[in-house]
């Protein structure tokens, strides 16, 4: 299979043809810093830095790999090129990374400069020469033998350029590479790097943070491949691009499942389609990947090949059997959970210390119980995607975030045309080149308003140059009612939009609870996370509460959920693992267990206390003075209290449905609900602003603090689930408004499993 000979694709190709990077000494190098580091990080040599073949999806035999150890100077920005280097860098870690070997920060008013020889192998003098990138940060100018070959502006887009010109006929050949990156003073995408990183903001990455890397190839070459599965026709459809305008042909060859080969031809720069039997679809749970080999001839003469591979996939909205739009993969439903996942490492920043680590963090994903994983505001390698591709799991894909903020009732921004070419260039581009993957099933153009303009254009024009993936056209806040899906966030959550007729309601970020662990923090001290727990065990606990209350959800219409998050970030606690994943902090075999029940049907969910985010509003008692003493129980005589419709608080706090202003420090509220027999499973749904306290039948059911952006289910006291019998039952709620917004509403939930 081709996708088991990747993995061995980058050495083998060394061995093959002189590949191994060019600097072992070790001399030279040792990690910067005194931040913690990964397992892998001990593992990393000059010699031995990513020599995985970097693009797996149209793999070459023949190539070189550039990574290792290079020289590098930093100068003002406007300097010419420098005459002398400050020492050296191993490539291809940013200089801010303690696997740099630098460890570093490069300013707005710097730049960054490489320098770089090597020989070409034997043979290769007679070839046309691929130089590659896999990412650079941000603004790069490449040299090679004192020419100027191209520039490249995008900090996570893959780019080439042909250096065949530039080339001495024998020996060393000189590279050089200068770079500037504004960071977070500049309007670019950046995803989460600022120069002065402290809370959910993360160190700064500038320069080369993905593999270089150099390929041979004959003067008609194939350049790219697009490959669109069609399970209902039973075809993969794949088209051949090339450089230059010569009349070019493709043979394409489909191998495994349980066809003997399937073949196809066709001319270049148009659909080639391929018909497949017995079709083996691609799942998380079977992600089965075929095979494929592209031969391109010119004139009948094979002049290029490439392997590749694919899975048979769809993904679509579709609605289930009660009419609530899903999210559904080959034709059926599937709920889809998984993280926030960053892509960050305490020794890499950007880039993973090796291969294995890649692998290891979906590998744990999957222990897990996830099928998705939301990358989040970065691109990674190819290799990442490779990884989700052969092990199964479902990825949506956000752009990387740049330029200006919106709150959630702000109009779009208006970018300038600057910020705006640079944003739908990379966007198209990021598109294009991670087209392929199957695992990919979500583009996300922007996150909780950040950067966010012509949203409906921006969803239009990713609808455009991928008709065959879903589009969420704002993940957080700021809906403008187009693409996919309606995506919240809602911390600690859960919670779940409002439903509609055309489009999947998801939760696009909740969760968040952190734990710090000493010895495996970014820093002692001053560590943040949304929710605070003090041990391995509560924090499973709060976590299983947290998907205990998710399930009801899914019987009201959520579609998907993304918890917040992989691992801890610098100073951010939130993940599952520790920022150097040596530890797990939930309970793998709980978790798992407990993330596979929210794959089974939706359960049925009675209404029996309705809300006003649920178009119930109902009439409350309520005072916004002091009562006396009992107020909570079922017999205290509220007949001075006055009658209102629910909800309550002011129209500028998000996410609130008024029905009733208060606008003072506290309210108490109260009313009747009856119960024909005691539920099973009940649950309390309930937006707060501020602190509250709630209680059923005089016994205290929850105490919440902090507040709300929605309605999220709340755990109940088992002594207040006890308290309840049947007929009639009160419900009595105490909030207190301290900063900012102020709301309160509540409602209870039967949940229902579908035997």
């Amino acid at each position: 299979m081709q996708w088991m000979k990747v993995v061995l694709g980058g050495l083998l190709a060394a061995s093959l043809c002189g590949c191994a990077t060019v600097g072992l000494e070790t001399s030279d190098y040792a990690p910067a810093g005194d931040k913690i580091m990964t397992r892998w990080a001990s593992e990393v040599t000059p010699g031995n830095v990513h020599q995985e073949y970097p693009r797996p999806q149209m793999e070459r035999r023949d190539w070189k790999n550039l990574n290792g150890l290079w020289d590098y100077a930093v100068t003002p920005k406007d300097a010419p090129q420098p005459q002398g280097w400050d020492g050296k860098i191993l490539v291809p870690f940013a200089i801010e990374s303690a696997l740099s070997g630098v460890g570093k920060p490069v300013e707005p008013d710097q730049r960054l400069w490489y320098h770089h020889t090597f020989k070409l192998p034997w043979g290769w003098n007679k070839k046309r020469m691929l130089l590659h990138f896999g990412a650079i940060d941000w603004e790069a100018s490449v040299w090679v033998n004192g020419k100027k070959i191209g520039s490249h502006l995008g900090g996570y887009d893959p780019f080439t350029l042909d250096i065949t010109d530039a080339l001495n006929d024998s020996g060393e050949q000189e590279l050089i590479v200068g770079v500037w990156d504004p960071t977070n003073r500049g309007t670019q995408p950046r995803g989460k790097q600022v120069l002065r990183p402290s809370g959910i903001w993360y160190t700064a990455v500038t320069g080369i943070w993905q593999t270089v890397w150099l390929e041979p190839v004959s003067d008609t070459y194939i350049t790219s491949l697009k490959i669109t599965p069609d399970i209902d026709a039973g075809q993969v459809i794949v088209e051949v691009d090339t450089n230059g305008d010569s009349q070019t042909q493709a043979d394409v060859e489909v191998m495994g499942g349980f066809l003997k080969n399937a073949i196809g031809q066709g001319p270049t720069n148009s659909p080639i389609r391929v018909t497949l039997t017995d079709v083996q679809l691609w799942t998380p749970d079977h992600p089965y990947l075929y095979d494929l080999k592209v031969t391109l001839k010119n004139d009948g003469k094979k002049v290029d090949v490439v392997d590749s591979y694919f899975g048979m996939r769809k993904i679509a909205i579709g609605k289930d059997k009660d009419g609530i739009n899903r999210l559904f993969l080959n034709n059926e439903p599937l709920f889809q959970y998984g993280p926030l996942d960053q892509g960050w490492w305490p020794d890499g920043l950007y880039t993973a210390p090796n291969d294995e680590a890649l692998r290891y963090d979906i590998e744990v994903l999957k222990q897990l119980g996830c099928n998705m994983l939301r990358k989040h505001v970065k691109v990674e390698p190819d290799r990442l995607y490779y990884w989700c591709d052969k092990l199964g799991l479902l990825v949506w894909q956000d752009m990387p975030s740049g330029d200006r903020y919106i709150g959630g009732n702000d109009p779009d921004i208006q970018r300038t045309k600057e910020s705006a070419d640079q944003f739908e260039t990379e966007w198209k581009q990021i598109i294009e080149a991670f087209y392929n993957h199957p695992s990919i099933i979500m583009w996300v153009p922007f996150n909780e308003g950040w950067g966010q303009y012509d949203t409906p254009r921006i969803v239009s024009l990713t609808k455009q140059w991928d008709p065959t993936r879903l589009v969420d056209n704002a993940s957080g806040w700021a809906d403008r009612k187009v693409g996919d899906v309606i995506d919240i966030h809602r911390y600690p959550g859960p919670g779940v939009p409002a439903l509609e007729p055309n489009r999947a309601a998801v939760l696009g970020e909740f969760g968040g609870l952190g734990l710090p662990i000493k010895g495996h923090t970014w820093q002692d001290e001053r560590n943040w996370g949304y929710r605070s727990y003090n041990s391995q065990e509560e924090l499973t606990d709060a976590y299983l509460n947290l998907l205990a209350r998710l399930r009801s959800l899914i019987g009201q219409g959520l579609a998907a959920a993304v918890y917040t998050q992989t691992s801890d970030v610098e100073v951010e606690v939130n993940g599952w693992m520790t920022y150097d994943r040596e530890i797990i902090k939930v309970d793998v075999e709980k978790s798992a267990a407990a993330t596979q029940k929210l794959y089974l049907p939706p359960p049925v969910v009675k209404t029996i206390l309705g809300h006003a985010g649920i178009n119930q509003p109902g009439e409350w008692k309520y005072t916004f003075s002091e009562p006396a003493k009992g107020w909570e129980r079922p017999e205290f005589d509220d007949t001075s209290w006055q009658v209102g419709k629910a909800g309550f608080g002011t129209t500028m706090t998000p996410g609130a449905v008024i029905g009733t202003e208060w606008n003072g420090s506290d309210i108490w509220i109260r009313r009747t609900f009856d119960l024909a027999g005691l539920p099973s499973e009940l649950q309390l749904s309930i937006h707060h602003d501020e602190d509250a306290q709630v209680y059923f039948n005089g016994v205290l059911a929850a105490e919440l603090g902090d507040y709300t952006t929605g309605y999220v289910m709340a755990p109940i006291h088992e002594p207040a689930r006890k308290a309840l019998r049947q007929g009639k039952n009160m419900i009595a709620i105490h909030c207190k408004q301290t900063s900012g917004g102020q709301y309160i509403d509540a409602g209870l939930l039967e949940v229902i499993e579908q035997k």
